[in-house]
């Protein structure tokens, strides 16, 4: 680039967007490639800039603009899209509801070759239709294309960004517990999973309230499984007392147990089990009580179709810990970031 004052700048081709903050305003005041007038000088100078940069061309170097479409083309994200450059960055931005998935290896490396910044929401971030997914630009206005190059080789073997939908689910849920079965309480837990689920693709096909006996609970999650249910979701008998059923139960089942408990509160004694391809939930009552838990936070992963695992639930205790704000943030704060 070439640096000249304003003044001698009329009937130059401006090289780069020059930023104007004004009543609240922050953008381009004079896009990239507009023909400076004689009318653009005193704005300019308004605006602190007595000299500007005209395109001067280089092999090896690239623009800023073109740097960031580079860098989108990069990544592509099914079910997202880029915006055009703007100030030297493009946006991504969610065209589907699901959970938003970040290599945060890779995305490391990328950010540490020289002039290359790339943010994004965290990894495993349920999003909606319209989110702001990541932004992408270099620092300066121009690099030197093997930055670029050397980015594009890592996304070339593996993926940095990806958007998984949510499936469709159908959902047996076993309520345990003889104070609820003998009608002694009213339950509570199921209006509470029916009013998540509406959140995600889900059809109950079942809600069975089992008393304090392994045969029943095995057999109430058997027959939910008959009925089509490839989700299935056990609430009460999750503590651990002798006579809470739930965890032998689902191991009679046959399912696999990656966890009964987890670094998180609320929801530390929750169980997370996988029968075959099948996720098994057990939930305790915290959820019943408080609008948040680590159940909430498990939702996604779920009806995004991924397994759950050992490591990525040992994970959660940085941020396990619910700061019980007086009105409900979440996902939008600290808690159950992986």
């Amino acid at each position: 680039m070439k640096k000249i004052n304003v003044e001698n700048a009329v009937g130059r081709s401006l090289c780069h967007d020059i930023t104007e903050m004004k009543d609240g305003f922050k953008g381009a005041a004079f896009k990239r490639g507009h023909i400076i007038r004689e009318e653009d000088i005193p704005h300019l100078l308004d605006i602190g800039k007595r000299t500007i940069f005209v395109w001067e061309a280089d092999a090896g170097e690239i623009h800023e603009d073109d740097c960031a479409r580079r860098m989108a083309a990069m990544a592509p994200v099914e079910g997202a899209h880029y915006t055009e450059p703007s100030e030297g960055k493009v946006l991504l931005f969610a065209d589907r509801r699901g959970m938003f998935r970040v290599n945060r290896e890779l995305l490391r490396k990328i950010d540490s070759i020289g002039d290359i910044t790339i943010c994004t929401l965290p990894d495993h971030y349920p999003v909606e239709v319209g989110a702001r997914l990541a932004s992408m630009r270099i620092v300066p206005l121009v690099t030197k294309e093997e930055q670029i190059i050397a980015a594009e080789r890592l996304c070339a073997e593996e993926k940095l960004l990806d958007l998984l939908p949510y499936q469709n689910k159908k959902l047996g849920v076993v309520i345990t517990g003889s104070e609820v079965y003998t009608g002694r309480i009213k339950d509570k837990f199921e209006p509470v999973v029916r009013a998540k689920m509406k959140q995600y693709p889900c059809e109950i096909v079942g809600v069975t309230i089992c008393d304090d006996d392994l045969d029943m609970i095995v057999g109430a999650a058997k027959k939910h499984l008959e009925n089509g249910a490839d989700f299935l979701i056990f609430t009460g008998g999750m503590s651990v007392d002798p006579d809470d059923l739930t965890p032998t139960a689902v191991r009679q089942l046959g399912a696999d147990i990656v966890t009964h408990g987890v670094p998180s509160q609320p929801g530390n004694m929750t169980l997370v089990a996988y029968l075959g391809d099948i996720p098994v939930l057990g939930v305790p009552g915290a959820a019943i009580s408080l609008p948040t838990t680590i159940f909430d936070v498990l939702l996604p992963q779920i009806f995004a179709g991924q397994k759950i695992t050992k490591e990525e639930l040992t994970g959660l205790a940085d941020g396990g810990l619910c700061q019980m704000c007086k009105v409900c943030h979440w996902p939008n704060c600290t808690f159950g970031r992986y």
